[in-house]
């Protein structure tokens, strides 16, 4: 069998190694960007689906989710925004304790 350097060398496809479209793309271009207005479909229930046999009647034991996970990803904005804002809200749920705790303590 023939290895890769010496197809290349080959005249009749010397062009393949510096057309661009022939290259692998990059791991970070792979998958598509969303934004945080979808992000919930990675854990929502209603977009996952349990197979047990692939296109093929192979038995299989996977989830939708972990397709979506191959081809989509958050953008890498709104993974920040998303961590600040479960933060803010971590904050808030234990300021709201605090008040109700003293309002309960006075009566």
């Amino acid at each position: 069998m023939s290895s890769q350097e010496e197809i290349l060398s080959d005249g009749r496809f010397s062009c393949v190694a510096r057309d661009p479209r022939f290259w692998e793309m990059p791991e970070k271009e792979r998958k598509v960007k969303i934004d945080k207005r979808f992000r919930a479909m990675f854990h929502d229930k209603k977009f996952k689906l349990r197979y047990t046999v692939d296109k093929r009647g192979r038995p299989v034991n996977y989830t939708s989710t972990e397709n979506l996970k191959k081809f989509y990803a958050l953008s890498e904005s709104d993974t920040d925004l998303s961590e600040s804002d479960s933060k803010d809200l971590a904050v808030k749920k234990k300021k709201k304790k605090k008040v109700k705790g003293k309002g309960e303590a006075d009566s």
